[in-house]
């Protein structure tokens, strides 16, 4: 409908131009095609009176008040075009809004069924090549849920992005160089040392969690008392890449339960055994960009605006942060992608300008890089925060936030706030089967539809309906043929009695129901161009509601069997969008509740 509204819009606007003495092309103008933030005023919105008022310097009022005398002469010329417009009308401070015929709204209908999977997907992104790195954790200490928000954030973010036409690849930048990776390798020594009747003081800001005796336990089991045999030295070495090695398994098994997955994990230790970070300082210094001072090295980051100059290695010779963050982020250029997104903690908001900075000394431009900083989580039980594992005795970790509300309510419930929102956690109420449970509204939405379309499907078959009927694909949908134009489906309708009246859809809760379906690809399109996923959500919660409402107040199955038809396809269409929304957060869309 957007497409043929436009159509009607463009061939409007050299008459458009003339009217207001414009002589710039009508190509040269865009507008924005948007649904009024008031249903009264419509059902599509333009704000073209906008954009001519400023090339005619006019007031964008009067602007429209002449589009519209201008389109509904058009629609004059053009007889067929009153079919499906009934109304133009004009609200402050200039918007033209379209009213549409009942039968032209529902005629989404058969694109949803055509299209199936793909229905919302679109080519927006035109296969811009994107980056996301998030998680991104230390290899100290498995995942707490400030990292799973993350998790669920960076991967439905990535799975937008690919709908939506870009080309997406994710990235966890694994942090295994450095002080932490020393203190979690010493603390684990002392810890295998404990197994054995050794007792030594952790190193200060060592690593105590419980975690790390359950690692020294299986290091001793593989490795029995033979790293004693060795220097010491040699055996922290050892024991600290067993703690990696042995914490990142577990971190992938998270990840993998949470139904995340990355592309690639890069590890820092590649930068150095590359030389990477050698040349990028070469680069920088060859602008002019760094300079020696008080026995360290720095970065003219004020430049690029920064509100400081950065050191880059310090005066004991080792490098800061920044330092390989550069480097990791030229490799990012590097390796062709326009487009970079980091996932971030709240406590790095400060070392954005600096890394912006040495983005754009390298060469790029701000907007390439773009950095999202993900707020915490707050569990409550009953009211009251959580404030202790039952496990680690310091943080909650992922696995025990999924052991306990599953995969699911985990993932939808980190999703549904703004990404710089703090998150409250409500764990008794992602735990609930009520409408009051977010996630289980909308899937018992799908599971109640997939019910009703199994029940006509054993209608039809003259059986009762099985557990196997998991996909059901209406004949009555089939009949439309979705490659033909809304005349011909009219014509078709009338000549074969088999065929789905779209005209008999009128009630308002239907057609309420089928505007929000169409809006999906709209959605996923603002998701991603404002990196919120939040918004798909909100969207389905929506929907659901939508529905819940289309059945309380219309029997869907009757005996008026046109009827049936016509409801069975817009319960079926709601089915695919539903499923299509919930694939992209990650969240399952079962067909039993």
């Amino acid at each position: 409908m957007k497409e043929k509204l436009k159509a009607l819009v463009d061939r409007a606007l050299p008459k458009i131009f003339a009217e207001f003495h414009i002589s710039d092309s009508p190509k040269s103008i865009s507008y924005d095609m948007t649904l009024p933030k008031i249903k009264a005023h419509g059902d599509l919105s333009i704000n073209l009176a906008f954009q001519i008022g400023r090339l005619a310097k006019k007031n964008p009022f009067d602007v429209a008040q002449t589009c519209k005398s201008v389109l509904n002469q058009i629609i004059s010329e053009h007889p067929s075009s009153k079919q499906w417009i009934t109304e133009i009308n004009v609200e402050k401070p200039g918007f033209i809004n379209f009213k549409l015929a009942d039968q032209s709204i529902a005629e989404i209908l058969p694109r949803i069924r055509q299209e199936n999977e793909t229905f919302g997907r679109s080519q927006m992104g035109a296969g811009t090549k994107v980056m996301i790195e998030f998680v991104s954790a230390n290899p100290t200490g498995p995942l707490t849920i400030a990292h799973g928000r993350q998790a669920a954030l960076g991967d439905t973010l990535a799975r937008i992005l690919k709908a939506v036409g870009y080309s997406v690849h994710t990235e966890f930048y694994l942090n295994d160089l450095g002080r932490q990776v020393r203190l979690l390798g010493e603390s684990l020594w002392i810890r295998y040392q404990e197994l054995f009747g050794k007792s030594e003081p952790l190193p200060e800001d060592g690593y105590q969690g419980a975690y790390l005796m359950d690692v020294a336990k299986s290091l001793k089991a593989e490795k029995n008392d033979q790293l004693f045999k060795a220097g010491k030295e040699k055996s922290i070495q050892e024991v600290t890449a067993y703690a990696v090695n042995s914490i990142l398994a577990g971190i992938k098994n998270d990840l993998k339960d949470l139904d995340v997955t990355f592309d690639e994990f890069f590890n820092e230790r590649s930068l150095s055994e590359k030389k990477l970070i050698d040349q990028v300082l070469k680069t920088l210094k060859e602008k002019g960009l760094i300079y020696e001072s008080e026995g360290a090295l720095w970065f003219k980051s004020t430049t690029y605006g920064d509100d400081k100059d950065r050191v880059l290695r310090k005066q004991t010779g080792e490098y800061t942060y920044l330092t390989p963050d550069i480097a990791y982020h030229q490799t990012k250029f590097n390796r062709g992608f326009q487009k970079l997104i980091n996932l971030w903690g709240p406590d790095h908001h400060g070392y954005i300008p600096r890394l912006k900075a040495a983005c754009q000394a390298l060469g790029y431009q701000p907007k390439q890089l773009e950095v999202l900083i993900v707020q915490l989580t707050t569990l409550y039980r009953k009211g009251e925060p959580v404030k202790m594992s039952t496990r680690a005795g310091e943080f909650v970790t992922l696995r025990e936030l999924m052991d306990e509300v599953g995969v699911d309510a985990t993932r939808f419930f980190f999703l549904m706030r703004k990404i710089d929102s703090h998150l409250d956690f409500d764990l008794e109420l992602a735990k609930q089967k009520s409408d009051e449970n977010p996630v289980y509204y909308v899937q018992y939405a799908h599971a109640r539809i997939s019910s009703i379309l199994e029940f006509a499907s054993s209608l039809r078959g003259g059986q009762r309906p099985t557990k196997q009927s998991k996909s059901v694909i209406l004949s009555e949908a089939k009949n439309l043929d979705p490659s033909a134009t809304p005349q011909d489906d009219k014509e078709m309708v009338a000549r074969n009695d088999d065929r789905v009246d779209l005209s008999l859809i009128r009630e308002e809760e239907a057609l309420v129901l089928i505007k929000k379906m169409s809006e999906f690809s709209e959605v996923l399109t603002q998701a991603a161009e404002h990196s919120e996923p939040y918004r798909l959500v909100d969207y389905l919660r929506e929907l659901a509601a939508l529905f819940h409402k289309f059945y309380a107040q219309h029997r869907i199955v009757s005996e008026d069997e046109a009827l049936t038809k016509a409801r069975l396809l817009i319960t079926d269409c709601t089915r695919v969008v539903l499923r299509n929304g919930l694939s992209l957060l990650g969240v399952s869309a079962p067909s039993k509740m």
